[in-house]
């Protein structure tokens, strides 16, 4: 009888191999007090450490644009001033360099994992990386590689670091499986670009195999098998024929339109938080960008980026998306997501409290610099700005003020920029949902923000373990909210999209298809899938099955009548 073992979905596909288990060896960090005469020692190690591994990263033999993105952000992450001036500061105060370095990586990591975003939490996996590889330096020892491997290997580990699995054997590996991560971490995301199933955040899996195992990895349905018996075995083997077969069609479908088979079209764009993800989201079919996610310029960072720093990061977006939208998402702050270099007030509910558009009202210098480097880029392309957390149409009158304030300076400077540039809102509070007649009036657009509209709709904190299994999206109140949204800017002849994690589950698609959603901006990974639903269905089957689902009083009900779809 085999053992089942079950995990995040990282990236999804089927391999049967062997396990290779992976265990790193555990660094012991020195905790001596410095004599004043050694500090200046210590330092020069630090450096020497930093400017060795900035060497070998600038060396590694990467096969994907996304593996030399993750480096490139590992190198920007070392030459950071931030993290060098920490380290720099405790030395200073006496303590050796290894220990200096393991408390400020310990900081950042905390730090990170402390936040609600899961795509922002997950870097905290890259300061460990970092720390890491800087502490064998400091040591003078080697790490264990993942280079050369066995044949047909399916790798096992607590933990696998984005250096890890940029050094892996790539022509043996059939797919990960960790103990710890989560799907939006760079290790995960590497497994996406490469097309190798990952299984993570599994917590004993490391301890449960053993060399040599026979494993089978469903990452579609999040299991791993242990020495599975014959008939599992042949079933899988079945199924990666289909899945192949699956594969091939989603391939050929990625770069086509979304058009159903009655010609309705939709648009089908991706989430961004930097250029890396972007160049994932046009490699899967991605027609445009749905969300640019811009606080993560600001939060890693160690000051807020200057005019020109986030103007040459938007122009790039918008040259490689050519003649494709951007819908850059201004900043949103607050909350959960924190900044190294500026201390946020104490609040009791900071969710509901001084965050996004609220700080920017407070902060306009700050605004303003966003505002400015926005329209900069939209004379290179069709930029659109979309305003976070809008409560009332008060706050739209302030930005458009803003605006108009930031496009005369720009005038004054003869300086180009799109006049007619779009602004949009997230729609992601219950005040918008319910005033959405009013505030359509005064944007260009709506994109619904689902993982805050299921949280403030049902009144879930969405990071609360006890009450998990009450935030979900498939119920009633949330649904009936994003079909008002969509009529709202349907009557008055706008568009409606969706940027919250709704737009990515494909069991959803045909329900907001029906529903009249005009722009999925979805995860990279999920926009071939997408589109394949999309275009196998007609617009006339769909509203049918929206209507069914819209009639459903219970969450139960309407996931039953998903799942069997």
């Amino acid at each position: 009888m085999s053992t089942i073992k079950t995990g995040i979905i990282a990236s999804e596909g089927i391999a049967i191999g062997r396990a290779y288990l992976f265990v790193k060896e555990k660094l012991e960090v020195d905790t001596r007090i410095l004599e004043d005469g050694e500090i200046e020692g210590e330092v020069a190690k630090i450096q020497k450490a930093i400017a060795d591994y900035s060497k070998d990263l600038e060396n590694m033999e990467v096969s994907t644009e996304t593996q030399q993105e993750v480096i490139n952000a590992h190198l920007g992450m070392l030459d950071d001033p931030f993290l060098v001036d920490t380290v720099k500061n405790k030395i200073e105060n006496n303590i050796n360099a290894e220990k200096a370095l393991h408390d400020s990586i310990n900081e950042m990591v905390t730090m990170m994992q402390s936040l609600d975003d899961e795509y922002l939490r997950e870097r905290a996996t890259d300061y460990k990386d970092i720390g890491e590889r800087l502490l064998y330096k400091l040591q003078g020892r080697e790490p264990k590689k993942l280079s050369p491997l066995p044949k047909d290997t399916i790798v096992v580990s607590d933990e696998l670091t984005p250096t890890d699995t940029s050094a892996m054997d790539k022509d043996n590996v059939l797919g990960f499986a960790m103990d710890n991560g989560g799907k939006t971490a760079h290790t995960s995301i590497i497994a996406q670009t490469l097309g190798i199933p990952a299984l993570v955040g599994m917590k004993d899996v490391s301890v449960s195999v053993k060399d040599n195992d026979l494993l089978i990895m469903d990452t579609f349905e999040g299991k791993l098998y242990i020495n599975p018996d014959e008939d599992t075995l042949n079933i899988y083997r079945e199924k990666m024929e289909q899945i192949l077969a699956e594969k091939e069609r989603l391939e050929a479908v990625k770069f086509e339109k979304a058009i159903t088979k009655d010609n309705h079209q939709v648009e089908i764009a991706c989430n961004i938080g930097n250029i890396e993800d972007l160049k994932l989201g046009l490699a899967n079919g991605a027609e445009g960008v749905g969300l640019f996610r811009t606080e993560f310029l600001y939060m890693e960072n160690n000051h807020f980026p200057t005019e020109e720093e986030q103007f040459s990061v938007y122009k790039k977006a918008v040259e490689l998306l050519e003649d494709k939208p951007l819908i850059i998402r201004t900043l949103d702050i607050g909350g959960d997501k924190s900044l190294s270099y500026f201390k946020f007030p104490e609040e009791e509910n900071p969710f509901l409290g001084w965050r996004a558009l609220r700080i920017c009202f407070d902060m306009l210098d700050v605004f303003k610099t966003q505002l400015k480097a926005i329209l900069r880029a939209s004379a290179f392309g069709k930029v659109r700005i979309l305003l976070p957390m809008v409560i009332s149409v008060e706050e739209i009158k302030k930005v458009r003020e803003i605006l108009e304030e930031v496009k005369n300076d720009l005038k004054a400077k003869e300086i180009d920029f799109d006049t007619n540039i779009e602004i949009g809102i997230m729609v992601e509070t219950p005040a918008s949902v319910i005033v959405a007649e009013d505030l359509i009036k005064y944007v260009d657009y709506f994109s619904i923000g689902t993982n805050d509209l299921t949280q403030y709709v049902l009144a879930v904190d969405r990071g609360n373990e006890k009450i998990s299994k009450l935030y979900n999206t498939y119920n009633p109140a949330v649904l009936r909210s994003i079909k008002k949204v969509i009529d709202a800017a349907h009557k008055a002849d706008k568009w409606a999209g969706m940027c919250g994690g709704f737009a990515g589950d494909t069991k959803a698609t045909k329900l907001l298809l029906g529903m009249g959603l005009d722009e999925f901006s979805a995860p990279a990974a999920n926009i071939p899938k997408i589109k394949d639903i999309i275009i196998n269905t007609t617009l006339e089957e769909a509203s049918e099955f929206s209507e069914e689902i819209l009639k459903l009083e219970t969450t139960t009900e309407i996931e039953e009548v998903i799942n069997n779809q």
